[in-house]
């Protein structure tokens, strides 16, 4: 069941009260949908409409509108209604009840076009930001879906490479022998088998950067000048070349090696890379690299390194819940962890429990993450909080953000 048609359960009281002379039977149907396809899940809407007693009659109900009624030829205990075109609005459904009709169901809301969410790309620890002529890195591509087919391409272009897949949502694209000219953006996308044409968007680019050191190094600056900047300040780092028309990377070293943390294209020669509102997350040693963006394609040696150390603690996140009110028992509940640094691991706490008990981890690449509490029944119910660590190039942990309570519809 596709997660863009959205349930909304207006459940009410449907019995009266119970006395010794008689017992009352639940007449009032039940609603569910189902989509055809999960890239347009508004297109082709099947809704079931369930009886608890067999009947010969079903009517159908949008946004307070009787839509379709349905004599059967013999009696059904459920009736499903095919929704095409402009399925967006609020349905309900009654069943025939002797000569009369049970109560309406609870209300159906079915949702308009919402594009997929883009898969996330991202590269293996093979690969460490500048690569050489002849390197063969490996990028993992991760759909929101299961059974899809992936593509990888670079700016724009599909890219026919190996791949690999280790379950039903990710694959491995394995780039072999690159060449100077594979510099460039890759992002990936990913459609249903079925459907040849319905790709999703494009993933975040991740930029691979091929250099062949024959060029002179460029020189590396920081402003201010100095290798302990105060927290939350603004630190520009200026990488100047002996060249024009340059594409410039600024490169931050960890124990796995150089990583490229930005790149700009500019007209001139040089480039101004901005550290925001640094923190001790920022500390590093960092030094740039320029390749030319026309055949041949060359690249430079890296700059001299400058050394940054920020004192202090890393920035507290803060944690919002994605959802309003008390949540449905079997729904999932997810919570967005919000201000944390890139290239961190990202952990969701029940408050009060130990650091063992976490229950979801993410490594994260982007500045907010969200964290999923699945299939939410009331054991979930309390209140939650979100950190972020890393070890390397230096470890460290956030402190827990400010909690989040939980409340589970019903309980």
């Amino acid at each position: 069941m596709s997660s863009l048609v959205s349930f909304l359960l207006l459940w009410g009281l449907t019995l009266g009260p119970v006395t010794e002379a008689a017992v009352f039977v639940e007449t009032r149907p039940s609603l569910s949908a189902e989509s055809e396809s999960l890239l347009e899940p508004w297109a082709n809407v099947m809704l079931t409409c369930q009886a608890h007693l067999p009947t010969l009659v079903f009517q159908l109900f949008k946004d307070g509108v009787s839509q379709e009624l349905v004599q059967l030829d013999s009696p059904a205990i459920k009736h499903q209604f095919l929704l095409t075109g402009g399925t967006q609005g609020l349905y309900r459904c009654s069943a025939g009840l002797g000569r009369g009709w049970t109560q309406l169901s609870n209300l159906m809301e079915v949702t308009g076009p919402t594009p997929p969410p883009p898969p996330v790309l991202r590269p293996q620890r093979d690969y460490t930001g500048i690569l050489h002529p002849g390197d063969s890195p490996t990028l993992l591509c991760v759909a929101p879906l299961s059974g899809v087919d992936f593509q990888l391409r670079r700016g724009g272009k599909e890219l026919l490479v190996p791949s690999s897949s280790s379950s039903p949502d990710r694959v491995f694209f394995h780039l072999t022998a690159l060449a100077l000219g594979d510099s460039g953006p890759y992002t990936c996308r990913y459609r249903l088998r079925d459907q040849q044409d319905a790709w999703s968007g494009d993933s975040t680019p991740v930029e691979l950067t091929l250099s062949d050191e024959k060029l002179p190094p460029p020189r590396l600056s920081a402003e201010p000048a100095g290798r302990s900047p105060e927290p939350g300040t603004l630190v520009r780092l200026r990488c100047q070349a002996p060249l024009v028309g340059l594409r410039f990377a600024l490169v931050r070293e960890d124990e796995g090696g150089r990583r490229v943390r930005s790149l700009l294209s500019p007209a001139g020669a040089e480039a101004q890379f901005e550290l925001r509102s640094v923190s001790v997350a920022d500390s590093a040693n960092y030094s740039c690299v320029y390749v030319d963006p026309e055949p041949p394609f060359s690249g430079s040696a890296p700059s001299a390194r400058v050394e940054l150390r920020v004192p202090g603690p890393p920035p507290r996140p803060r944690l919002r819940a994605l959802w309003s009110g008390p949540v449905t028992p079997g729904r999932d509940a997810v919570l967005r962890c919000e201000g944390h640094l890139p290239d961190v691991t990202v952990e969701l706490l029940r408050v009060g429990d130990t650091e063992a008990a976490h229950l979801d981890r993410i490594s994260a690449t982007q500045s907010s993450t969200d964290l999923v509490l699945t299939y939410v029944g009331p054991q979930h119910a309390g209140n939650y909080s979100c950190r972020y660590r890393s070890w390397w190039p230096n470890r460290f942990e956030s402190d827990l953000s400010d909690p989040v309570e939980l409340l589970v519809a019903g309980h």
